[in-house]
């Protein structure tokens, strides 16, 4: 009996959210055989994907982040907020990012309030250790605020049945919550953008320092060949991403995607950087985020 065909083909786990921005930008390297991806369907990489097989690992962001502490995953999305946690063991790639740029994560309310106002009510959080939730604790000068974490999808209906006084809303919420009733208390987006002059990095995708420089660059070239192949074709990824829309339609899905999907998701730039930087630099003077970045920076993956 001959022996079987050696291969030298690697699996890599990509950690990301069920959700359309990141479905999108990753489609060109869905991988579900035998019936096996959504809707049933088979689905195999449009790209070539080198050597590597990706297996996609779909949870929400606050999992992911929970997942990253353990270095369970090969690539994975994390919020800005965690990476100073993983620093040691994660570098970010330069591309796959979710930028709000003079928009962003919302604090919602059932009745009109102002940001003062949030000192003293409960407010529903998606995640302690989310951008925003970040974002929010430096607003208000505190990470001390009344608040529990609840799911994502479950904190505008949360609000409505007055569970909670305000609610922290990412994702799709931030275009449907006029739809529920709610109040736009404040646009964490925009505070930002506003007062740093600078986009709002929201989330991320890192890369396992184990697997050696030069195969994180060679993955890092993939990712980037995705998300190039995504926005090149995007009724046909956009068409794969409403699998993942929830009650979005098509319209709002694509809008959704167009805020996350865009030039920042290429690659940060300078600007996306420095942006970065600032974040966690803020959030570790203020002593929300460890001070644990190697050599004191925050060290991007580039494309090989």
């Amino acid at each position: 009996m001959s022996a079987p065909p050696q291969t030298d083909r690697q699996s890599i786990r990509i950690g990301h959210s069920p959700d359309p921005d990141d479905a999108f930008m990753w489609y060109p390297l869905a991988n579900f055989p035998d019936g096996s991806g959504p809707g049933g369907k088979t689905y195999t990489p449009t790209i070539d994907t080198g050597k590597y097989d990706f297996v996609h690992v779909l949870e929400d962001i606050q999992s992911l982040n929970e997942r990253a502490e353990q270095a369970e995953l090969e690539i994975t999305a994390i919020s800005i907020h965690q990476y100073p946690f993983v620093a040691d063991k994660y570098a970010l790639t330069s591309c796959g990012s979710s930028m709000g740029d003079g928009y962003g994560p919302m604090v919602v309310s059932k009745k009109p309030m102002t940001i003062d106002d949030l000192r003293d009510v409960k407010v529903a959080i998606p995640g302690k250790r989310t951008t925003a939730h970040l974002a929010l604790s430096l607003l208000l000068g505190t990470d001390d605020y009344f608040h529990d974490v609840v799911m994502f999808d479950r904190i505008i209906p949360a609000v409505v049945n007055n569970e909670f006084e305000a609610g922290l809303i990412i994702h799709e919420g931030q275009l449907t919550y006029g739809d529920a009733g709610l109040h736009c208390v404040v646009d964490l987006g925009k505070w930002w953008t506003d007062s740093r002059k600078l986009p709002l990095p929201l989330g991320g995708n890192c890369i396992r320092r184990d697997l050696g420089e030069q195969a994180m660059r060679d993955v890092c070239t993939i990712l980037l060949r995705s998300i190039e192949y995504a926005l090149e074709h995007r009724d046909e990824s956009v068409e794969y991403a409403l699998n993942y829309a929830r009650d979005m339609g098509a319209d709002l899905a694509d809008r959704f995607v167009g805020m996350y999907v865009n030039k920042w998701t290429l690659d940060y730039g300078e600007t996306g950087r420095r942006a970065v930087q600032q974040l966690i630099r803020e959030g570790i003077d203020a002593g929300f985020v460890p001070d644990r970045l190697p050599k004191g920076e925050v060290d991007f993956i580039d494309p090989a």
